[in-house]
């Protein structure tokens, strides 16, 4: 899909990623982007900053989620992308994080995308076509042992991404989802769990990569291209690699 004279709905959207994405849809000639955060104050900001529309919206409220949607067809008459951008890091493994941060966790980065679907899909269905692009991490794709919550929460994603694929692929809508490592954002992690990241890149140039795939249709949106080989090698002897995860477990840990 080419994202000229496109709407779209970037959730997460006040900064970091989200205000990558929307600045390179713009620089494609996207008709319009709304903005919707959580953060009111800055996302007006960001708004006002790149003239865009922006909107108040907790994505684990799915009522919100429908108004988002609803108030940006009234004005628009469509939405073509939506970017299920919203997300957040969390802490913790199976023992010491608490059903909270869990709860929490799965609403975020599971129950969001689920609504913005349900809520966006009879539109793009009656028109035959459509872009759903999710967030998740490589997180999702392998592991970050740092957190429990975080990597099954995010792995989920990318299951609901493929389900969404599977079921409406045929019907003329596109899904991609997203999964990089490091990101320079407010939540910048320096390492992948706790294994080294290929680097940590810029929103922009993730941004960049974001348009590369709408173009192209691409499931897999790698703005580290090394995660794609990770996971072919996972995929191909899931013993070995869970093996290797161990050992850069006990190294990470200073275990002998």
């Amino acid at each position: 899909m080419e994202l000229n004279g496109r709407v779209a709905v970037i959730t997460g959207g006040s900064g970091g990623i989200g205000k990558s994405m929307a600045k390179a849809f713009l620089d494609e000639g996207a008709q319009a982007i709304v903005l919707a955060d959580l953060h009111e104050e800055t996302v007006l900001a960001t708004a006002g900053e790149l003239d865009c529309d922006a909107m108040v919206c907790d994505v684990t409220d799915e009522t919100q989620i429908v108004r988002l949607v609803d108030e940006t067809i009234a004005k628009y008459g469509r939405i073509d992308v939506f970017c299920s951008n919203a997300g957040a890091g969390g802490v913790g493994l199976l023992t010491d994080a608490t059903n909270d941060v869990w709860q929490r966790q799965w609403e975020l980065h599971v129950m969001s995308h689920l609504y913005a679907a349900r809520s966006v899909l009879p539109g793009m269905l009656e028109r035959g076509e459509g872009y759903l692009l999710n967030t998740a991490s490589a997180a999702g794709l392998l592991a970050a042992m740092g957190s429990g919550p975080y990597t099954v929460t995010k792995a989920a994603a990318v299951k609901l991404a493929e389900f969404l694929s599977i079921t409406h692929g045929d019907d003329g809508i596109r899904v991609s989802v997203l999964c990089p490592q490091g990101v320079n954002t407010a939540m910048a992690p320096r390492s992948l769990g706790d294994g080294q990241t290929d680097g940590i890149i810029e929103p922009d140039q993730l941004a960049q990569t974001v348009v590369e795939a709408i173009r192209d249709e691409r499931f897999h949106v790698l703005p580290h291209p090394e995660v794609e080989e990770y996971v072919r090698r996972k995929g191909d002897n899931i013993d070995r690699w869970l093996f290797g995860m161990r050992r850069l477990r006990r190294q990470s840990t200073g275990e002998a």
